[in-house]
């Protein structure tokens, strides 16, 4: 299948082969012409299938396709990200394949200052993307209107669920108009998500491109067992005995990154953290140098980290496996996008072995196990208790956690490498 099978207008099309592609994937196969008939969706698709363009293609051909009436340039499109960089992936994908059909859009999300973000809506927008606690903000001050609203996506919904938006995505429905299209991704279709969905959707489509909590065979998983001590000597060996250039690094708080960060540094390899402690400012420059390869490593937490969206990004390693075994899917669904190859590399200690338990029960594999020479783990050594995430929730959760916290977006899609004429991509 091609995207000019697909009902897109030439504009749109002119875009999508100016970035190199032709071919969708499957996510977008199947949800482009669902939301072209208008109706509501509901679709569960892991990082890194391209579920972005799977709804802002369509979008984008629904209005330029129904012009508004009267002068004013009223917003007819919501969509709602959990995280800030997420927001700005998906505005970066409406402005690359909008930028014939003559729609407006802009993103909002905290912190950063409002007043850009509030002239921007004044001047007059098709689309908006946004966190919901900025939107509230500016819904708070009659700074933005949602009463012409046609279209709601809901994007990374199970992760804005697991922020704690849930109160915040209710406020922002009442503002809704009744009658509109409904659009809900999700990686998984959990208990949460379903309830959500059952108040939200009206006789959804239901999309599902891959089987919940798989892993994608394009990723060669590996577990190195080693002492927790030893997890950082052993990390700095792999990346240059290896010679990784490019590694993406998960721990389990924002002080582990942190420490991590100043350790590699020691031994001569470039690091930077990104995580919710982190300013808007340091975690983009962080992105940026470590897409651009002046940096070789990038140390980041669960939530930091989703959305992030790197081109062929080689390598995954979990320095700390996650405390939600759902989290190893979407950690290591990083990489082996759209076509290529990926390796995910975990370091385990003795602290670790339930979590790695559940994380093969959840994924229905046993995964290898590699002891590196001159890291051998103790066999006499004794499990010490990790706090659990939902402690650390409960502790985090403010009002309008996500607004304040990040996770990792922008990003571009696949490289337009040497590759075949017929291309799928990842956003």
């Amino acid at each position: 299948m091609l995207f000019t099978d697909l009902g897109l207008s030439e504009s749109i099309l002119r875009a999508i082969s100016e970035e190199g592609y032709t071919s969708p994937t499957p996510i977008q196969a199947k949800s482009i012409p669902a939301v072209l008939k208008g109706g509501d969706l509901l679709a569960a698709a892991q990082t890194g299938t391209g579920k972005t363009a799977g709804f802002t293609l369509p979008i984008l051909q629904r209005l330029s396709s129904t012009a508004t009436t009267g002068s004013k340039r009223h917003l007819r499109v919501l969509i709602l990200t959990p995280t800030r960089e997420l927001a700005a992936q998906v505005q970066e994908s409406v402005v690359t394949y909008g930028k014939y059909t003559g729609l407006k859009s802009t993103v909002i999300f905290g912190g950063v200052g409002a007043n850009p973000q509030i002239k921007a809506i004044a001047a007059g927008l098709d689309i908006l993307v946004a966190t919901p606690g900025r939107l509230l903000d500016l819904m708070s001050q009659n700074c933005v209107s949602l009463a012409h609203i046609e279209i709601l996506v809901l994007d990374e919904a199970d992760r804005m669920l697991d922020m704690g938006f849930l109160r915040d995505i209710k406020k922002i429905l009442a503002a809704l108009p009744k009658q509109r299209q409904n659009l809900l991704f999700s990686a998984t279709f959990s208990a949460e998500i379903k309830a959500l969905a059952d108040s939200l959707l009206n006789s959804p489509a239901l999309i599902e491109v891959a089987r919940s909590n798989s892993t994608n065979e394009a990723i060669a998983q590996l577990i190195h067992p080693v002492d927790r001590t030893q997890k950082h000597p052993l990390l700095a060996h792999l990346i240059k005995s290896n010679q990784w250039q490019q590694v993406l690094v998960f721990t389990r708080t924002k002080h582990g990154a942190n420490k991590l960060v100043t350790q590699l540094e020691k031994d001569g390899i470039t690091a930077m953290a990104i995580h919710g402690n982190k300013s808007q400012s340091a975690r983009t420059k962080a992105l940026a140098e470590f897409k651009d390869g002046k940096i070789t490593v990038l140390v980041a937490t669960d939530i930091a980290a989703r959305g992030i969206d790197i081109d062929q990004l080689p390598h995954v390693v979990n320095y700390d496996l996650p405390n939600v075994s759902e989290d190893y899917v979407h950690r290591i669904g990083r990489t082996g996008r759209a076509g290529s190859n990926g390796v995910a590399v975990s370091l385990v200690c003795v602290d670790e072995h339930q979590m790695l338990r559940d994380i093969e029960k959840l994924i229905k594999q046993k995964l290898p196990q590699e002891v590196i020479a001159g890291f051998e783990p103790d066999p006499n050594a004794v499990a010490q208790p990790i706090q659990l995430r939902s402690q650390q929730h409960q502790q985090s959760r403010k009002p309008r956690p996500g607004n304040a916290g990040g996770g990792n977006g922008g990003g571009k899609p696949a490289a337009k490498r040497s590759s075949p004429p017929r291309r799928s991509f990842s956003r």
